[in-house]
């Protein structure tokens, strides 16, 4: 599948993950990035560009590895359609020069079949400062406001995988 053949336009293509643990908890990141004591203090679950030629689960597969530091996670499913978000104005003509309004992401669900132990966010490129397992319902109120609709939509597709 060619990652590009329904991606919208103006969008950079990406990949989200939803890393989802025996009891059906998602996994969380807190980004690097930003303020550890802000109301919105920058908790998403893992997410990264997908390379030119990648599928987005080969994509997702490489940046589990890079940002959360394993690869004991096994494939659910892939979201079908792409969620896009537009990234706020100021943050938008700083980021990748200005050519992406936005990024369009698929998302893909995985079962992690690791330990805790297994997890190591002090990658060679550390994009989290912290992590955790959170409940999904939690997810929205965690993460920035101009990607929870985004939330909403992986949260409605993946929702047999993640509510008891």
């Amino acid at each position: 599948m060619k990652r590009t053949i329904d991606l919208p336009p103006g969008y950079r293509p990406n990949v989200g993950i939803m890393l989802i643990a025996f009891d059906r908890r998602v996994w969380i990141g807190q980004r690097t990035d930003r303020d550890p004591d802000a109301e919105q203090a920058g908790w998403q679950m893992p997410q990264g560009g997908i390379d030119d030629g990648e599928t987005p689960t080969e994509a997702a597969l490489r940046e589990l590895e890079e940002e959360v530091g394993t690869d004991q996670a096994d494939i659910l499913r892939e979201s079908g359609q792409w969620l896009a978000y537009d990234l706020p104005l100021a943050l938008a003509k700083s980021l990748w020069k200005g050519r992406f309004r936005g990024q369009a992401q698929k998302w893909v669900a995985m079962r992690f079949t690791g330990q805790d132990s297994d997890i190591d966010i002090a990658t060679r490129h550390p994009e989290f400062r912290a992590w955790r397992w959170a409940q999904a319902s939690e997810l929205p109120a965690l993460i920035v406001p101009f990607k929870r609709d985004v939330y909403r939509a992986v949260l409605t597709e993946f929702a047999d995988l993640v509510e008891a």
